[in-house]
């Protein structure tokens, strides 16, 4: 058989295709007869618009509805006219959407014009190929687009068989999307790997697919759903993907002149802390929580072939969450190597120094640890394991070993009150030479999470997201089944509170490029204050050059410089005594106590509950070109913080 393989937009523009350097793998494996064929529609998508735009509707217009916009339905709403055969299907309700929003839609007015030629072409490159089949992939703003291809493609040429299947199809939403839209013969839920190759002997042989677990199928005019899989597909069953067609595509490709390529593995499945604490807002993952992995050689031994066949060191994993082997197999083979590698990996925000700095080391410079809030109370409500001091100290850690941290602050959680925030918000200052989030985000009702399938957690009212008013033209009790995004009355902090919020954000964004917080040990001498080495003894130096703060330089000596330097790892005042008097200082509750306020007022330190946590750096932060200079060599006169 012949086979085609789809991924419409909005996928990023840097990456090929995942999903579909899978599937080609898997078909090429498992039936070495077949003839498969690619069509990177994100990609022509793009290319399209650049052209017929006369060069305005350019990648980076495309990328902000892909990245910045995930959550608005925008990318959908503009394939949506194709799918309804009106250009102006839910443009009214697009329109009213954004004025509540207050929400950008020029470039989607302008985009949309575009779109039904878009389809109709693409309806024909895929047919040129002449396929028995048609596979399509499906993540967030994929549906509408890829429907409406699915269409096309069927009123040219009804005997082609489509088959849609991604992470959109999981589950319920699955079946919604095969028993609305007659034009997908069928739907696979949930993963592929032995799903699409057993679906594919059915389609050759031309008998119904009931046997294949997961599998929607048309019987008549009835859409039958098999019950879906078990057990999880073994990590071992993964082939390692085939990006040949997306590299020859990229490179002729007029969108290469805006984007750096990146190439795109996965080293593992699920979720490991889900399977035993699921963060209560969290959709992601479906029904397929189990956690798998890869061994660290053999996720090595892929991106070498990877990396060797394509030339690029730009490394992104999807991976939810890094195995903790990890850490002793394949994160120190990556280290050993001592290639220019630039890696992109997820993990949980409660790792050791060491841990990050063997991240460092393994030229991992890109992380997105799940930080989400800074408050241990507000943390607990979202069984994330972890408290604010050590958050932070993964933001500082993360600032010492040159790796780029991204987060968001999410708010809006059962059960948090005003003063979980109002003690963060006041805190924030002086945490500007860390790196801050990408902004204060209310949580939504994500389908799978615990929010969504425990009402009595907080949200017991929800429907389908306005957003997809503007999407799909589908009743109500069909949309509960097929959507991902639910709307909930608000919870939490509102109003002028989350208004400080959002501003104080913005303002440690505004002021993060320039500001600094180092700490320089004093290299040993004769004045020396406890007669340290410069290392774990001595005095030590606290630079500060944040904004908003004056310029100045502290100096510890004593018994305080011992002191600050265990609150790097986060204490109490009461633990501090006890580790002071074990070094052999004896320092009153009350001193430390006072101590501690100064150390507060100078924003040297933060305080979660009764924990400190030291703030300042022990490294010249890394920052781009023009976010700021480092440290002047003169610095200004020393003053004790006694």
């Amino acid at each position: 058989m012949r086979i085609a393989l789809v991924s419409m937009p909005w996928q990023a523009l840097e990456m090929p295709s995942l999903q579909v350097g899978l599937l080609h793998a898997l078909v090429t494996r498992e039936r070495p007869a077949d003839e498969v064929a690619e069509y990177h529609g994100w990609l022509r998508w793009a290319e399209f618009l650049l052209e017929h735009s006369d060069g305005e509707l350019t990648p980076a217009e495309y990328m902000t509805v892909a990245d910045d916009q995930v959550f608005d339905g925008f990318g959908d709403w503009v394939f949506s006219g194709c799918l309804y055969d009106d250009d102006q299907w839910g443009t009214e309700q697009l329109t009213a959407y954004a004025a509540r929003t207050g929400s950008s839609i020029d470039s989607l007015l302008r985009m949309r014009p575009h779109a039904a030629r878009f389809i109709a072409e693409a309806a024909r490159d895929v047919l040129a190929t002449d396929p028995d089949v048609v596979g399509m992939t499906t993540t967030f703003l994929q549906n509408v687009p890829s429907l409406a291809l699915a269409r096309e493609i069927k009123r040219l040429r009804p005997e082609v068989v489509t088959v849609l299947g991604g992470s959109n199809c999981d589950s319920v939403m699955g079946h919604a999307l095969h028993r609305n839209h007659p034009f997908l013969d069928h739907v696979v839920r949930g993963e592929a790997e032995r799903a699409f190759p057993a679906l594919l002997a059915h389609i050759e042989r031309g008998t119904a697919p009931a046997d294949v677990p997961g599998v929607c199928w048309w019987d008549g005019d009835t859409s039958r759903a098999n019950r879906e899989p078990r057990g999880t597909v073994p990590i071992g069953l993964l082939p390692s993907p085939d990006f040949d067609a997306w590299q020859e595509s990229f490179d002729s490709s007029p969108v290469a002149e805006f984007v750096e390529p990146k190439l795109v593995v996965e080293g593992a499945r699920g979720c490991w802390w889900g399977e035993k604490h699921h963060c209560t807002f969290c959709g992601l993952n479906g029904s397929l929580m189990e956690f798998r992995s890869k061994s660290g050689e053999q996720l090595w031994s892929e991106i070498e072939r990877l990396v060797h066949r394509h030339k690029l060191l730009d490394v992104i994993t999807v991976d939810n969450i890094i195995s903790m082997d990890y850490f002793r197999d394949f994160l120190p083979r990556a280290a050993e190597s001592e290639w220019d590698l630039r890696i992109h990996y997820e993990v949980k925000s409660n790792l050791s120094r060491e841990q990050i700095a063997l991240l460092g080391r393994a030229r991992v410079t890109h992380v997105q640890p799940g930080i989400e809030s800074l408050n241990s109370r507000v943390l607990d409500l979202m069984d994330k394991g972890v408290t604010g001091a050590r958050n932070v100290r993964t933001m500082r850690e993360c600032e010492n070993h040159a790796l780029t941290c991204v987060w968001n602050y999410l708010y809006g959680f059962p059960g948090e009150r005003d003063e979980d925030y109002t003690e963060i918000i006041d805190q924030m200052p002086a945490l500007r030479h860390l790196q801050p989030p990408g902004g204060a985000t209310r949580i939504a009702l994500e389908r799978f999470s615990p929010h969504f399938t425990n009402p009595a957690l907080g949200f017991t009212e929800r429907r389908p997201a306005d957003i997809y008013q503007h999407v799909y033209q589908l009743p109500r009790e069909e949309l509960e089944d097929l959507v991902y995004l639910f709307d909930t009355p608000a919870t939490g902090i509102q109003g002028e509170l989350e208004r400080r919020l959002v501003e104080e954000i913005d303002r440690w964004t505004e002021a993060y490029p320039s500001s600094r917080l180092l700490l320089e040990p004093v290299t040993a001498g004769p004045d020396v204050g406890d007669g340290g080495d410069g290392g774990e003894q001595g005095d030590l130096l606290i630079h500060d050059e944040r904004e908003g703060w004056p310029r100045r330089t502290h100096r510890l000596t004593h018994w305080r410089a011992a002191a600050f330097r265990e609150l790097d790892h986060g204490r109490t005042l009461p633990a501090l005594q006890r580790r002071l008097a074990e070094a052999g200082h004896e320092v009153p509750l009350d001193a430390l106590t006072a101590w501690g306020r100064e150390l507060l007022a100078h924003g040297l330190v933060f305080k979660d509950g009764d924990t400190l946590v030291a703030l300042p750096t022990r490294a010249v932060p890394v920052r781009a070109p023009g976010d700021g200079a480092a440290f002047p060599v003169a610095l200004p006169t020393p003053e004790e913080v006694a």
